[in-house]
């Protein structure tokens, strides 16, 4: 846990962050793992341009830095209301997307 306290630190994180040590959610969603010919993918290199160029950097590794992330928006229900899965490092889903759907708009276009 003292990378998520660190991580939580540096990039000034003031809401609740959790954390699945055992990966139990990471493994229920079937999430995708990278390799290192990843770090040469074109899309990849795109990503950590627009990142450095965002001012964003490169914090301290975790125990998994091959593990790839994704987004999920969950109704009441049972219902996956929008779901993302990351295919290699950078690959996000657009916020404009994700904020549409939290705003209600469920055609996935501007927020309203």
């Amino acid at each position: 846990m003292t990378y998520a306290r660190l991580f939580r630190e540096e990039a000034g994180i003031t809401f609740p962050l959790l954390v699945d040590a055992e990966r139990t959610a990471y493994q229920a969603a079937e999430l995708r793992s990278a390799n290192v010919l990843h770090l040469f993918r074109a899309e990849n290199a795109a990503a950590r341009a627009r990142a450095k160029r965002a001012g964003h950097r490169q914090h301290r590794l975790g125990k998994n830095p091959f593990q790839l992330g994704a987004s999920f928006i969950f109704a009441p229900g049972n219902c996956d209301l929008f779901v993302h899965v990351s295919r290699t490092f950078g690959d996000n889903a657009d916020p404009k997307t994700l904020l549409s759907f939290l705003s209600g708009d469920l055609s996935g276009g501007e927020p309203a």
